[in-house]
């Protein structure tokens, strides 16, 4: 009811003090900003949209994701292929060889990067917004309502008052 009449415009609203306004401010501009930055770097680390779903229902279920090999490992293996297939010996094949050895070191360090930006950056992000965002979420909720709750007494207050000041001009 008291939540209502604030809406509407009649009660009163007891506003909250200045600095912790602007805390709670600071509170939803960090957690949007890091929403936008965790999946931009999941998007990022993994631009296949599908994977990443996969990924997000194994790490839900409790399991270990699969070990997927990176762009550069597969260009690396096909190289490699391809050099056996034409001959190492061949001009065309060593050339296939060293490039394909190079990607595949290129593949290797991407996949390094990515479970390490995964631990390292993206964990944090996740245990902010799983952990201290819902505690926040949590007390703001009981904040409201104990403002709700001292407003609504004040009210009651103030319309015992009129009341016994309207009973006491009558007698």
């Amino acid at each position: 009811l008291q939540f209502t009449e604030e809406k509407l415009g009649q009660a009163e609203k007891t506003e909250l003090d200045a600095h912790f306004e602007n805390l709670l401010a600071r509170a939803d501009c960090t957690k949007n900003w890091t929403e936008k930055i965790l999946r931009q770097t999941e998007v990022l680390l993994q631009p296949n949209p599908s994977a990443r779903v996969e990924e997000f229902l194994y790490e839900k279920l409790d399991r270990k994701v699969p070990s997927r090999v990176t762009n550069g490992e597969l260009l690396a293996q096909y190289m490699t292929e391809a050099a056996n297939d034409f001959g190492p010996g061949t001009p065309y094949g060593k050339t296939l060889i060293k490039v394909g050895e190079t990607q595949r070191r290129l593949g290797a360090a991407e996949r390094d990067f990515i479970h390490s930006a995964s631990l390292n950056f993206l964990t944090p992000l996740r245990n902010f917004l799983e952990g201290d965002w819902r505690t926040i979420s949590k007390e703001r909720r009981i904040l409201q309502n104990r403002r709700l709750d001292l407003d609504a007494c004040k009210a009651r207050l103030k319309k015992a008052k009129a009341a016994e000041a309207k009973a006491g001009v009558i007698f």
